[in-house]
């Protein structure tokens, strides 16, 4: 972590509030939910609560967006950082360097953020984490970026997608069917315990396997075409937040279609979920910057941007920090006076509210945790 002057300014407000937001669900909004249905019981909260679970196998909730989103928004991010790099002189060479050297830092951080700081047999270890896959596509994703002209970026995406569909849907597991998508059965499931050292986090299959960073690397393609659209001056602004609504809505279309031969499926990373996660985060995108960095509208948008600064950091911080701890160390009589219904949800309120002050702290001391 180091001292940032000019970071902030050089950033889109939008790109770090939605970052923020999608944070946000990891760091204590989720637990904000999960409260109010245990409370309330209520039809709505109990709707909204399921959204903020994973599927177990095929299927899709608001909360499988979390990750992709981000992957996205690294990728958003590429042309004002590793375009401003290039813009002044760098040499790719030099570039490529730190490209690389960032995701190599985040795919030790994920080793770290899965097995914590201690010694263990190769065969307890597990390799493939959240960290990882973010490093794993936002470094490839930025070499096509480096080496391949900008026009070919959107044929690389389709590639990318429908060749994963393509290997998925002709191979399988031996002894299985060919195009079996089961657990079990997929092709992507059998290389990563064929290939990959130590433990997977379901024994015949990794939720955050190496195989399927192929299509993954999608979405930061997605991102990086999206902010060079961004950065073309020759379009209004209001323009291009209605181009990307209207193209987020044709990817969810074009999601939905493929999802019949080819299910929407986080574990799998699915063709048809990058598909939909690309239309929804497009979406969002659109919306968040029409908003803030269009209509101008930022001051609401602060308590977001403050968890994006930082969003790495307060991510891994759990390994390290104790913040139920703390809370409980800090609010226990709040929680006491709340009653014992009301606990739950006192709780999930300071435990954010904690979260974000520690962030804050960093924000205006101007620290940011740099990969």
């Amino acid at each position: 972590m180091k001292p940032e002057n000019t970071f902030i300014s050089q950033r889109l407000h939008s790109l770090d509030a939605l970052r923020g937001f999608d944070m946000f669900w990891i760091i204590g909004g989720e637990g904000l939910v999960h409260a109010m249905a245990k409370i309330t019981g209520a039809p709505f909260w109990l709707s909204f609560s399921e959204q903020l679970e994973h599927p177990y196998w095929d299927g899709f909730t608001g909360y499988d967006l979390i990750f992709p989103l981000f992957i996205f928004l690294a990728g958003v991010s590429t042309p004002f950082s590793v375009g401003k790099a290039l813009h002044s002189g760098q040499p790719k060479s030099k570039v490529l360097q730190r490209v690389l050297r960032r995701g190599l830092i985040l795919l030790i951080l994920g080793v770290i953020y899965n097995n914590g700081l201690e010694l263990r047999p190769l065969s307890d270890i597990r390799f493939m984490s959240v960290l990882g896959r973010i490093g794993i596509a936002y470094a490839l994703a930025n070499i096509l970026y480096l080496y391949v002209k900008e026009k070919w970026l959107i044929y690389w995406f389709g590639g990318l997608l429908i060749g994963y569909w393509l290997i998925l849907k002709f191979t399988s597991a031996p002894g299985f069917p060919i195009g079996d998508l089961t657990m079990e059965g997929n092709f992507a499931s059998y290389v990563d315990r064929t290939v990959l050292p130590g433990k997977l986090s379901r024994e015949i299959h990794d939720t955050v396997g190496l195989f399927n960073n192929i299509p993954a690397i999608g979405n930061a393609l997605a991102g990086i075409i999206t902010g060079l659209y961004i950065k073309n001056k020759s379009v209004t602004p209001t323009r291009k937040a209605v181009t990307m609504a209207v193209f987020g809505v044709a990817s969810i279309v074009i999601a939905q279609v493929w999802n019949l031969d080819f299910p929407i499926n986080k574990n799998l990373w699915s063709s048809s979920f990058v598909m939909q996660t690309v239309g929804l985060s497009l979406l969002l995108f659109a919306l968040f910057y029409y908003i803030i960095d269009v209509l101008g509208y930022q001051k609401w948008s602060f308590f977001l941007q403050v968890i994006g600064m930082n969003s790495i950091l307060i991510y891994i911080s759990g390994k390290f920090i104790n913040w139920r701890y703390t809370t409980e160390a800090l609010f226990q009589w709040l929680m006491q006076l709340s009653g014992e219904t009301y606990a739950i949800l006192t709780f999930a309120i300071c435990l954010l509210v904690i979260k974000w002050l520690f962030l804050k702290f960093l924000y205006d001391r101007r620290i940011f945790l740099r990969v």
